[in-house]
């Protein structure tokens, strides 16, 4: 059998692809699985065991072309089963060109009638939680079965060494603070009030990409005396990924490192400011919590993914958070 799992969207969404991706090397141990993401998020997906190829898509450089020249790519390949876990045009444009036996993806997807298989995207309720791994493991239900399976990344030992360097012995937390979008992302000072509260002999290692850069030092030079170390940009996603699995807790905002921390079964606790969990992005760990408004905000929430802005200009999803609210 050969398959191929599309998710070309952001870090997060990839991450919550790989329990695909381990379901179906646990149930076809002999199958070639491949896996398409977008350009940049490659190496998330190094050492996983179950993965013969990874295809990239360039979305910034020539994103037609590019899609063509992959078009014909995942055509000469002769899957058996395409399975597109997005539920975007472009990517059901490639799913409904594939020549695949089986093309299987969600009926929300312009392109499903295309498809062999089509599966209900659903939402949960504060009632009844439908995770997005949920979501994506209906894909393949048909081909293994209804269980559940975790995300899951792997760290290499050269990760899992620069992790230790950096501890050096000590007991740490990290941070993720930024968010792509503003609504997501619990303001700086927040986040402050959360550090008073911690241990002060606690390292703190704040995390995050090469633009996270300013925020990330703005949070450490506001708290001169603490043991707090900015790493944004400094390292790989598997490196991130190593450090918070030895974190005594890890702290992040509705967002990738979220799902990162999942992956390795690592202590987490969420901040869900204009989102909310019925979404179904919760964290899966075992240690694991979401901190939210304690009220019902009746705009809340404003949006699915985030805004650059707050629409209502009092943005009460995280001011009104209480910082006591978080594991210490």
């Amino acid at each position: 059998m050969k398959f191929l799992i599309i998710q070309t969207a952001f870090i997060g969404d990839v991450v919550l692809a790989t329990p695909v991706i381990e379901k179906l090397g646990r149930f076809y141990p002999e199958a070639s699985i491949d896996f398409l993401l977008r350009k940049g998020n490659e190496k998330l997906l190094s050492g996983n065991p179950h993965i013969r190829e990874i295809l990239v898509w360039d979305k910034r450089q020539s994103k037609y072309a590019g899609l063509a020249a992959l078009v014909r790519r995942v055509r000469s390949e002769q899957y058996d089963w395409v399975i597109n876990c997005q539920r975007f045009a472009a990517s059901g444009l490639l799913t409904a060109l594939s020549g695949a036996r089986g093309r299987v993806g969600f009926r929300k997807n312009p392109f499903a009638f295309a498809f062999t298989r089509r599966v209900a995207h659903v939402y949960g309720s504060a009632g009844r939680q439908v995770h997005e791994v949920d979501r994506n493991l209906a894909l393949i239900e048909h081909l293994t079965d209804g269980s559940f399976e975790r995300p899951r990344l792997y760290p290499s030992d050269a990760d899992a060494a620069k992790a230790s360097a950096l501890a050096d012995g000590h007991t740490y937390i990290c941070i993720a603070p930024t968010s792509v979008w503003f609504t997501k992302q619990f303001p700086i000072h927040k986040w402050l009030e959360l550090l008073q509260r911690l241990p002060s002999d606690r390292l703190v290692f704040l995390l995050g990409a090469g633009g996270d850069t300013e925020a990330c030092e703005a949070i450490r030079a506001a708290l001169p005396h603490r043991q707090i170390v900015n790493l944004a940009g400094k390292l790989s996603l598997l490196e991130s990924a190593a450090l918070m699995q030895g974190a005594a807790m890890n702290y992040a905002n509705d967002s990738a490192p979220v799902h990162i921390a999942s992956a390795l079964n690592a202590p987490i606790a969420a901040v869900f400011c204009s989102t909310v969990p019925a979404f179904g992005f919760t964290p899966l760990s075992d240690r694991s919590m979401v901190v939210e408004v304690a009220e019902a905000l009746p705009c809340r929430p404003c949006g699915l993914h985030g805004r650059r802005s707050c629409p209502q200009g009092h943005f009460a999803c995280a001011e009104r958070v209480d910082a006591a609210d978080f594991p210490v």
